[in-house]
């Protein structure tokens, strides 16, 4: 029995290719196309999804309530992953080609132990689809520039139609009910975004006093905090639009005597402070660059210091297994990045620097909280982000971004955690009044 036929969906009227060059061109494929076929047949087998097409339905069995891949046009599909594997199936997505009434629900089901949906004996021919990381987007002084500006430099506005009022581009930290998961049935997510940003501080020990080196402002709001609890801040971004809210923020709080943002690579971070923050910044800096990272922190802390970091991070065997694959998030969202395992960096801290990973916390089901509150803003306010000049395809890249990362902590293939890394045996620094060093 078949489900009944659906109308194709309507294709981005117009797909610049000068912008995106890759959605607008169609791969043909054959051969790889067949394989795709088949790849696709056994995933929907193994994770129980159902795939519309728009004569009927894919002849694989499923639950009455499977998450649905509705195909629009099966065989462009076919041949974008057939000849581009999941960078295909992410592009797919951007040209219209398929849709799912709950795309969250899809992508958790897909991401559950994916090496279980490739056949055996296949995982060798894996460097023949899977492409290389281009030397274009590795994190050197140069090129880290390029990759922020590529993201965070899009537009203030575009960033305000989503996020909350402190404009945190980072997990949020709600309550949890008895179980231990978020309680965010009735979500504050400002208070649970200040939540997280209080918890950090603390583990790095800020109080009045304190000098305080931030690596990745944001837009402010921990920098904010900071200042507002009597330590002296100098935050570091390389986004000018960033840099400019940041600071505009800052001096409208009245804290502009104690908190300063610079222009400025880690690499290039001067001074000597009580404690380093950085949040979500480090899946930005590229394996090859996590050496230079600790050193910088390292560099930065005056004997007894701490440095916090929170970060988003992955199983070690799957980090070490994606770390030179190219995916559809480096190429259309995150340029040069590589999401680390807490082994990693651990291992790279206490490897080039005399700093060790002293405590570890996670809490990743509240990243996907606060993605599905993200994502349903996003969603709600697609006319506005039309009218910043934003095109359908930037709509739809955007949506499945938020949709994909969701996904992958609620699969549990991602989390996010906060890392204390100290120096053992040294005297932490005398506390200090509030302005003493002004």
């Amino acid at each position: 029995m078949t489900a009944p036929a659906h109308p194709p969906a309507v294709r981005p009227a117009a797909v610049d290719p000068l912008r995106w060059p890759d959605v607008a061109a169609r791969p043909h494929s054959p051969v790889r196309a067949a394989v795709a076929g088949r790849l696709l047949r056994r995933a929907a087998r193994l994770r129980g999804v159902r795939v519309d097409l728009p004569g009927g339905r894919l002849p694989v069995p499923a639950p009455r309530d499977a998450p649905v891949l509705r195909l629009h046009h099966p065989e462009a599909f076919l041949h974008r992953i057939g000849a581009d594997g999941l960078i295909g199936f992410g592009e797919s997505y951007q040209a219209g080609e398929w849709d799912s009434p709950d795309l969250v629900r899809l992508l958790t089901a897909l991401a559950a132990d994916p090496a279980a949906l490739v056949p055996p004996g296949t995982a060798l021919l894996r460097p023949l689809v899977c492409r290389r990381r281009p030397a274009h987007d590795l994190g050197t002084a140069d090129n880290a520039r390029q990759n922020v500006h590529r993201h965070y430099d899009l537009s203030n506005d575009l960033f305000a139609l989503f996020l909350d009022p402190t404009m945190t581009y980072s997990s949020a930290l709600f309550p949890t009910g008895p179980d231990g998961a978020p309680h965010a049935a009735r979500p504050d997510l400002p208070a649970a975004q200040h939540r997280k940003i209080d918890r950090l501080l603390d583990l790095a020990a800020v109080g009045p006093g304190s000098r305080v080196l931030e690596i990745g402002t944001g837009w402010g709001e921990l920098a904010l905090r900071a200042a507002a609890r009597g330590a002296t801040v100098v935050s570091l971004t390389l986004s000018r639009e960033q840099q400019v809210l940041a600071r505009h923020r800052i001096a409208a709080a009245g804290l502009a005597d104690r908190a300063e943002v610079r222009l400025c690579d880690y690499r290039e971070a001067e001074g000597r402070y009580d404690a380093v923050v950085s949040v979500e910044m480090v899946e930005a800096v590229g394996r090859r660059f996590w050496p230079d990272y600790f050193r910088a922190l390292d560099r930065a802390l005056v004997p007894g210091g701490r440095a916090a970091v929170q970060s988003i991070t992955m199983p070690h065997e799957r980090m070490t297994a994606a770390a030179d694959t190219y995916t559809w998030i480096l190429k259309y969202v995150f340029p040069g990045g590589l999401i680390p395992s807490v082994r990693a960096l651990g291992e790279a801290a206490a490897g080039h620097s005399r700093l060790l990973l002293a405590d570890s916390t996670g809490f990743g089901p509240h990243y996907a909280e606060t993605l599905r509150l993200w994502r349903e803003r996003f969603t709600d306010r697609a006319a506005e982000v039309a009218d910043l000049g934003f095109d359908e395809v930037f709509r739809r890249t955007w949506e499945f971004y938020l949709a994909y990362s969701e996904a992958g902590f609620r699969s549990g293939y991602l989390d996010v955690r906060q890392l204390l890394f100290t120096r053992p045996g040294e005297v932490p620094p005398p506390r200090r009044e509030a302005g003493a060093d002004r």
